[in-house]
């Protein structure tokens, strides 16, 4: 299968981090020896349509094949059952990250310890260090009103469980905050499957647990100054190139989740009007006019 290419446009000098010394944790230790780069992947790479609950009723797939379908449509087990319309893999003999848009290697990054991508027009996220994959997965981001800022940031401290300084109702686990006084940060929070958020990162509570342990903390020389800064992220409209016969249009996949946010018959009708499938191949294409 063909490689992805991400067109990265960022010094690489701004990307350094500095990872402090600290005893590592039973739950940090995990996720290092988490597997890299994408894994094995599908002999056959193509998607096709299917209706949510009528899925859920006849498939028999594993509980790892659920959590495929559970990621490329950017969502968790308890939103996808409130979904209509999904994608599901023709193949399900891949690891998750072979079905996601991030690339297994980056060599542009080879320099750089630690690294996180989060994409707005694919709503994933993706980990690397020095230039390898080492977790990716699905993230709901800011929604229209309330986007997630683009640009360079880094992670500075994190809490097992905080609450919202928007909404005291809203918990969030495994919380590592990017923007401090804008309280910006990714978490364990529902995926509905599109940019829903109130400006922070969603993801699933594996995926969070794990960057949780990853990543690193800021280190301050007192309250009001930074000595160290944190793992380096990239929040941002990265230019995703896909192979000519990827079994799926990741910028049809975004304009999918425009049109779920309305979740009315007529919006549903109006995006199919534009796009059709090809049920052979699972291939989704937009229809000119």
């Amino acid at each position: 299968m063909k490689k992805f290419v991400i067109l990265l446009h960022l010094p690489l000098a701004l990307l350094f981090s500095c990872q402090s010394e600290s005893k590592a944790s039973a739950g940090k230790a995990e996720a290092e020896k988490a597997p890299s780069g994408k894994g094995k992947t599908p002999e056959r790479f193509a998607f096709e349509l299917k209706d949510a609950k009528q899925w859920l009723q006849d498939s028999a797939v594993t509980a790892s094949g659920q959590e495929i379908v559970w990621a490329v449509n950017r969502t968790d087990e308890r939103n996808f059952k409130k979904m209509d319309t999904i994608i599901v893999p023709i193949d399900f003999s891949g690891e998750i990250a072979s079905y996601l848009p991030f690339p297994s290697e980056v060599s542009y990054l080879k320099a750089v310890n630690k690294i996180i991508y989060f994409s707005y027009p694919t709503q994933t996220f993706a980990a690397y260090e020095n230039g390898r994959l080492i977790r990716t997965g699905p993230t709901n981001m800011g929604r229209e009103k309330h986007q997630t800022p683009t640009g360079l940031f880094y992670t500075n401290w994190k809490a097992k469980k905080t609450v919202s300084t928007i909404n005291d109702e809203w918990i969030l686990k495994w919380n590592f905050n990017i923007l401090n006084e804008a309280g910006v940060g990714w978490h364990q929070y529902a995926l509905p499957g599109y940019p829903a958020s109130h400006s922070c990162l969603r993801l699933g509570e594996k995926d969070a647990k794990h960057l949780y342990y990853w990543a690193d903390q800021w280190v301050l020389e007192d309250k009001m100054t930074i000595r160290v800064k944190g793992t380096p992220l990239l929040f941002s409209e990265a230019t995703i190139i896909v192979p000519q016969n990827p079994g799926c249009d990741w910028s049809v996949i975004r304009m999918r989740w425009i049109f779920r946010k309305k979740r009315s018959a007529k919006s549903q009708n109006h995006f199919w009007r534009r796009f059709s499938v090809n049920r052979k191949t699972g291939r989704i294409s937009r229809i000119q006019k």
